[in-house]
């Protein structure tokens, strides 16, 4: 389905270019891997079996998408959940889907409170915290790729649509 040197979203890494696929023997079992490394950190080599990796691959959203993901950022998010652990399930449970219109809903949210925590001089539990945190670093990082433009940029768009009075 991919090709080498395709960039696709992987799992919790992110930003993913394909490298190479190969045939790897290991314990005696041969597979076709995809061999990848996250943009964010050249270093770090994944290989996953082919069957088993595409499930959690995705293809870049096309530039239709992210304008629309980024469009997005100007109305609420979705409701926020009071209880710590049952909005921490729930929201995570999003995350896990890969439905990138919903977790932008989450990290939308998130954003949201965490501003308006901020004018209270409160922050973002550490929990949510680290789920905006992943959840912007993943997506800013493909609407960045998708529009052709700095993850900067992204944020600071992003950012200035969450500062303006929800529509």
């Amino acid at each position: 389905m991919y090709q080498v040197g395709d960039l696709i979203i992987y799992s919790t890494h992110g930003l993913c270019k394909i490298e190479d696929i190969s045939e790897k023997n290991i314990g005696g079992v041969s597979r076709t891997y995809y061999v990848m490394h996250p943009i964010e950190d050249a270093k770090l080599t994944i290989s996953i079996p082919k069957a088993a990796g595409e499930k959690n691959m995705q293809s870049l959203m096309n530039k239709e998408e992210a304008q629309l993901i980024m469009e997005s950022f100007r109305y609420p998010g979705i409701p926020w959940v009071e209880d710590a652990r049952d909005r921490h399930k729930k929201f995570s449970g999003i995350v896990k889907t890969g439905e990138r219109k919903e977790i932008s809903r989450v990290a939308n949210s998130l954003m949201r409170k965490e501003d308006e925590l901020h004018s209270d001089k409160k922050r973002l539990s550490e929990q949510d915290r680290k789920l905006l945190e992943s959840i912007q670093n993943i997506l800013f990082q493909e609407l960045a790729v998708s529009l052709d433009k700095p993850m900067e940029e992204i944020a600071e768009e992003v950012h200035s649509m969450i500062k303006q009075k929800a529509v």
